[in-house]
């Protein structure tokens, strides 16, 4: 017996987005939690790499989980990949909350990682194939937020638990992450498969169903899912009809322009730095000389505004299209990171032995420079919320063909989880060994994503998935001419119609649905 399906898209959203929460989870189950005196005694004050391999276990897994999920995302489906990988937290969160070591906790995290190695290709994959052109950016934003409603609820959470005497603190914490999974597994049976997957293994009568049904309230001769099956037929045809197929598709016949932008957006969003601020943004408060409860509070401050204005992006992000957000974000964050490695430079003092005995931070300002290091951490945050957080999930995306965006969207999660985990490892001891001019190389980087975007990366917002191949093809525009709209899919949908009110039938290129046909069930 099959579960009643849900076609809202925001619904859907909300549902498959809770694979993005389990992402914020985890960050948040280590942010908060490695500056309290329960886990520095239980785990013998952990720094440098020690401290470093534990932040990016995580990563490291998501690495394996990505490059998997597309293989998987094609063979069982989006839906049900996302499924499969709730399994993988279960267990990595169990192997947390029984750990005796750091050696077990590095384990669990890993195991998690695969989850959210799987759930953060995969999510953005399902809800660009749901969503409406004009919408998909705003959809697609939803994962983004989920992610930071995971990282604020699990980050007051842990800050909870920080009351509770010995290791209990940290165990409390890290089961509560079992929460979310359950609640996905169980949401999860209530979606409808994507219907361009469907499509893709030949169940064309399904894929037209799922398709009316999301799109236009079940009517499946509604002149809108008319011309995108029709699209979605046309150009899955014709990749099937290419002489390329395995590896292959991805650098050949002008694939390599996708490949390159889908992987390099994500790679930027890690090398932007910002997510130092999301993992070691206590280290950060306490080069600014805040400690204690009013260090955890501070962080969590930032987190709520990563929220707020996340939430602000969701209303403009198909209007203002992803290149302007993508160019002048990274402008924008490139100064914050430079105003940051400047102050703590300039005014810094070294601290023998750490602040705190925290050896990974050793340097501090105080007064009028360390208010100027926090506003600047928040302005970052800020920035980075409008811009590169949310926008490199929805171009990534949005960017693949349909035979190949289960596994492109894995390849480009691969590069996000790559940087991600090269930098979990490398920012304990950045700290530690160049203090301040860990900013100054991340600032220099922003400007460099800023230039690749305006170079490399056309405008996607308003057009339909198919349509984006032409951005990419040979001879097409040069990215700095295009703009959001201007959509082939219009000109089709108007000559739907006026056949349609012509009382004339359907010419068998779109797809074969004629003006009189039904749903079945």
């Amino acid at each position: 017996m099959e579960l009643p399906k849900i076609y809202n898209t925001y619904f859907l959203a909300i549902i498959s987005t809770v694979g993005g929460m389990l992402f914020g989870f985890d960050i948040s189950s280590m942010s908060a939690i490695i500056g309290t005196k329960q886990y520095i005694t239980y785990f013998n004050d952990p720094h440098g790499v020690t401290q470093g391999a534990i932040g990016s276990a995580l990563a490291a897994g998501s690495i394996v989980g990505a490059l998997f999920a597309g293989p998987l995302s094609d063979k069982i489906g989006r839906r049900d990949a996302i499924f499969s990988a709730c399994l993988w937290w279960l267990i990595g969160t169990a192997i947390q909350v029984a750990c005796n070591g750091y050696g077990m906790l590095i384990a669990g995290r890993i195991l998690n990682g695969v989850c959210v190695g799987i759930t953060s290709s995969q999510v953005p994959v399902y809800l660009a194939e749901i969503a409406k052109k004009e919408k998909r950016g705003s959809i697609i934003v939803i994962q983004q937020l989920a992610i930071e409603w995971g990282i604020l609820i699990m980050f007051f959470v842990g800050y909870g638990c920080s009351f509770i005497a010995g290791d209990a603190s940290f165990r409390t914490a890290w089961g509560i992450q079992f929460v979310p999974a359950v609640c996905l597994m169980l949401g999860i049976p209530f979606l409808p498969r994507s219907p361009r997957w469907l499509a893709k293994v030949g169940r064309a009568d399904k894929a037209i169903d799922v398709l009316a049904r999301i799109q236009a309230g079940g009517r499946a001769d509604d002149p809108l899912v008319v011309a995108e099956w029709d699209e979605i037929t046309t150009i899955l045809a014709a990749e099937r009809d290419a002489p390329y197929s395995g590896w292959r598709r991805f650098v050949k016949n002008g694939m390599w322009r996708r490949t390159f932008a889908g992987m390099s957006v994500q790679a930027w969003q890690q090398l932007s730095g910002a997510n130092v601020m999301t993992y070691y943004v206590v280290y950060v408060f306490q080069m600014a000389h805040l400690s204690g409860n009013i260090n955890l509070i501070s962080s969590g401050v930032q987190y709520a505004l990563f929220i707020v204005f996340t939430s602000i992006v969701f209303f403009f992000i198909d209007k203002t299209g992803r290149r302007p957000l993508l160019i002048y974000g990274a402008i924008g964050m490139g100064i914050c990171q430079f105003v940051v490695g400047g102050v703590l430079g300039s005014y810094g003092s070294y601290v023998p032995g750490g602040v705190g005995g925290n050896e990974n931070v050793i340097i501090q300002v105080t007064g009028q420079p360390s208010h100027v290091v926090i506003a600047f951490s928040y302005l970052l945050i800020i920035v980075y919320a409008l811009t590169l957080a949310p926008v490199a999930w929805v171009y990534a995306a949005e960017v693949w063909s349909l035979e190949t965006r289960a596994t492109g969207m894995a390849l480009a999660s691969v590069a996000n989880w790559v940087f991600n985990f090269a930098l979990g490892l490398f920012v304990p001891p950045a700290f530690h060994n160049i203090s301040w001019k860990t900013f100054i190389i991340f600032g220099v980087l922003c400007f460099g994503a800023a230039v690749q975007a305006f170079l490399f990366y056309p405008e996607t917002a308003q057009k339909s998935l198919e349509e984006i191949e032409l951005l990419f093809s040979k001879g097409g525009p040069k990215p700095w001419n295009t703009r959001p709209g201007d959509s082939l899919l219009d000109a089709k949908i108007a000559q739907v119609e006026e056949l349609q009110q012509k009382g004339n039938p359907l010419p068998e290129k779109f797809g074969g649905i004629t003006h009189s046909e039904g749903l079945k069930g």
